[in-house]
This record gives C-alpha cells, structure tokens and sequence, in this order.
C-alpha cells in the first residue's frame, strides 16, 4: 500500500469501538427475543449481549 502511494489503515485491533450498533432482524425473530427476554425477566439488550459474547 505504502509502495501504490495508498493509506494504510488502522489495525481493527487498536481502534476505538463505541459498543453500540444496529441490526436488522425479521419481525418473528424480534417477538421470539422479546418473549424470550421478558419470559428471563431482563431487557432485550442485554439477553442478546450475552448471546453474543458466548459466540465471541
């Protein structure tokens, strides 16, 4: 990149995340973690965060 005169870009590693985003879901996937989640008796956020970091 440096030889074609391009950026090189920031290592993924070493930027900074703010740790929120937007995900699109189908309707039936959003009811069944809304249920899911009241059934738990936590909010939607935070049952689909543990989900996530278990994948991880």
């Amino acid at each position: 990149m440096h030889t074609n005169g391009e950026p090189v870009p920031e290592p993924m590693a070493d930027r900074a995340y703010s740790g929120k985003f937007m995900v699109r879901v189908p309707p039936e996937t959003h009811r069944s973690l809304a249920i899911r989640a009241a059934e738990q008796g936590v909010s939607m956020n935070r049952l689909v965060s543990a989900r996530l970091a278990r994948e991880g």
